[in-house]
């Protein structure tokens, strides 16, 4: 075990942390909308401490899915390029960005925050394929709050463009209108080293990582969707801090959401 896995093994024990945080303290979180206004349909850029991510939205017309040919389409893309870590490699999609993709995906489908039949333009015909497109720009630790919640914030903030009908394609100058969000979940994770629960861990501090639990809940406090992470089990016990305190760290990121994006 490299020192500072076992430096942090240690420390965590005592309930302490290499930067002096306490367990459940998080670092800052800043969050801009718009910060890609001219090329795509909605963007947010997330920072939780020194962990930048930046999602943007692209909006195409499609034929839908024959088994469901009033509906349209969300897809949800991931890109751990080198720049934002050094042992993330080019080319095809990696294992870690692929579950992040689909841990962020699954938040927003299983709570139906987008109503895909609104995205039926003419059923088995033309429907709106949404792509929420994940750049992780620098992983220190954390993504998947950092990713869900700037994934959120773009569709706060985002558009459909308007449709051509005589040109048969999208006029990407004009909006037709705002996502029509049914509800907007918030996905925060709890991580468990040795036998201590912290959250927002760090970099460093996701190499000592026994496991971790993440959580996604609508406003009304129901849960929509869990993801459990990395090898070791969780306790009754720390299964049940995690829920207690996932309540506190959603609430505070529907305020950052809303300080930003509004209701």
């Amino acid at each position: 075990m490299k020192l500072n896995q076992k430096t942090i093994r240690e420390m965590a024990e005592d309930g302490e942390r290499l930067d002096g945080r306490g367990l459940k303290e998080m670092r800052d979180v800043k969050v801009e909308t718009d910060y890609i206004n001219e090329t795509s349909e909605g963007s947010a850029l997330v920072e939780i401490g020194d962990t930048k991510v930046l999602v943007g939205l692209s909006v195409e017309i499609e034929e839908p899915y024959s088994d469901r040919p009033g509906k349209g389409t969300i897809v949800t893309n991931a890109e751990l390029a080198p720049m934002a870590r050094r042992d993330y490699e080019s080319g095809p999609p990696q294992e870690d960005g692929v579950e992040l993709a689909r841990v962020v995906d699954r938040g927003i489908r299983e709570a139906e925050a987008i109503d895909l039949e609104d995205l039926c333009m003419v059923e088995g015909e033309k429907v709106y394929t949404v792509f929420i497109d994940a750049h992780v720009l620098n992983d220190d630790g954390n993504l998947i709050d950092a990713t869900s919640l700037a994934a959120m914030a773009a569709l706060k903030s985002g558009y459909l463009p308007a449709y051509d009908e005589e040109a048969g394609e999208l006029n990407r100058d004009e909006k037709w209108k705002d996502f029509d969000l049914q509800c907007e979940p918030v996905t925060v994770t709890g991580h468990k080293i040795g036998d201590t629960v912290m959250w927002d861990v760090t970099g460093e501090e996701e190499k000592a990582l026994d496991a971790r639990l993440t959580v996604a809940k609508k406003k009304d406090g129901n849960i929509v969707a869990m993801q459990k992470g990395e090898t070791q089990p969780f306790t009754a016990d720390e299964m049940s801090q995690i829920m207690s305190t996932a309540d506190e760290k959603i609430q505070k990121f529907r305020e950052i959401l809303e300080a930003e994006v509004g209701e």
